[in-house]
């Protein structure tokens, strides 16, 4: 059975799950209430997905007011495509971020909408009372206020808002199935385009960016920087009240638990941090503006995946586009080899020598370091084809003796 029908939220559970320890009854009412909604949508999730595809509008914006109401169809109209500017800001907020995301995947990608079909995009603002989230359910975008105190309007951040959006255009591609490996491979996903479009849309290079994920959604009150970091896993916060970011960067540090909703699917908002880093390490090696290249190879990546890749596939699937993209042996297609070699994913048929000399390779930050990578490739393919040669020696003379 696929599992990619799911509700898409931008507030990892573990992080609510915290909420209902706190001192504040308020606060904890409202994480309980933010918990107990995303389970009774998750029922809708399947028969919304179901209609999306028939909303194809050339990728037109519409955002709604709930109210703080819960059911959507008794939303009321706060801005259209061809309307005046709504007088509430978050309107606003949402409808700008819904036309970033759509033209981001217009003009880099060439993506009409989030079905590359032009589908409609729908925003619901003040969505229920202090709702600790903002979703996407297969159709439509759903914000929430934030109860004020840990969290704020979640129309604030543009990068959550592309987070979510890309889920769509995941179920649209690979359709990574939302457990395990492929479930925190669809999260990553999320973040690596979330993060693009921010970038973008402030044409911030490599080394600009903040790679941080969220850094509007906590209140002033909060000692935290993001939700989650793509350039430090696990140092997104680290705080009283939620503990430390628990992210991995590695495989080695890999998040085994269940896959049941109490474990977080298999903690995909856990291990997601691992094709992050991974991300983040080959946008930094090749510089410039990351969706140009990095992007693209993982862009491309993408569309050809399948349901239930595993790290390994998706890695494996990189370097390949990485190739066929830039060439064999670039150093488009070397950065992506380093990378998930260092957050221990090796590519699958690359020797661990050549492996760790195009490292060296892509890594040289003064042309000495590339020229050492270079010379250290050079010795290890020699090596290779003297042992070669030995082996074929090896069979001509067993061959002999019969």
């Amino acid at each position: 059975m696929s599992r990619t029908r799911h509700v898409n939220c931008v507030i990892p559970p573990y992080i609510l799950e915290k909420l209902l320890e706190s001192d504040d009854r308020q606060v904890r009412q409202a994480a309980l209430d933010t918990l107990l909604t995303t389970a009774r949508l998750r029922g809708e999730r399947a028969v919304r997905a179901s209609f999306a595809a028939a909303a194809s509008a050339n990728g037109r914006r519409t955002v709604f007011d709930c109210e703080q109401g819960r059911f959507l169809q008794l939303a009321v109209l706060a801005r259209s495509e061809d309307g005046p500017p709504a007088t509430d800001e978050a309107a606003n907020r949402a409808f700008d971020a819904l036309g970033l995301t759509r033209d981001f995947y217009q003009e880099v990608f060439q993506r009409n909408s989030i079905d590359d079909r032009g589908m409609r995009l729908d925003g619901y603002v003040h969505f229920a009372v202090k709702f600790n989230n903002a979703f996407w359910d297969g159709r439509e975008m759903v914000f929430g206020d934030g109860d004020g105190v840990k969290f704020g309007d979640l129309t604030r951040s543009l990068d959550v808002i592309a987070h979510e959006l890309t889920h769509g255009v995941t179920d649209f591609t690979a359709g990574f199935e939302y457990h395990n490996q492929s479930g925190a491979l669809n999260e990553s996903i999320s973040d690596v385009f979330g993060t693009l479009v921010k970038q973008w849309s402030l044409k911030q290079s490599v080394e600009e960016a903040d790679w941080l994920i969220g850094t509007e959604v906590w209140t002033p009150g909060i000692d935290a920087d993001a939700l989650r970091s793509m350039k430090a896993p696990g140092t997104a916060f680290d705080n009283a009240q939620f503990g430390r970011d628990p992210q991995p960067d590695r495989m080695s540090r890999f998040v085994h638990m269940p896959d049941t909703e109490e474990g977080d699917h298999g903690a995909v908002h856990y291990n997601s941090g691992i094709p992050n880093k991974a991300f983040y390490l080959t946008a930094k090696r090749i510089g410039g503006f990351a969706w140009e290249a990095a992007g693209l190879i993982w862009y491309e990546s993408l569309k050809v995946s399948q349901a239930d890749f595993q790290f390994q596939d998706f890695a494996d699937t990189t370097y390949r586009k990485a190739g066929e993209l830039f060439g064999a042996g670039s150093t488009e297609q070397s950065a992506v080899l380093a990378a998930w070699r260092e957050v221990e994913v090796p590519i699958s048929g690359i020797p661990t020598g050549v492996a760790r000399a195009r490292s060296l390779a892509v890594d040289g930050s003064d042309g000495a370091g590339r020229e050492d990578g270079v010379a250290a490739l050079g010795r290890q393919l020699s090596a290779l084809s003297t042992r070669v040669a030995e082996l074929a020696d090896d069979v001509a003379a067993l061959k002999r003796a019969r």
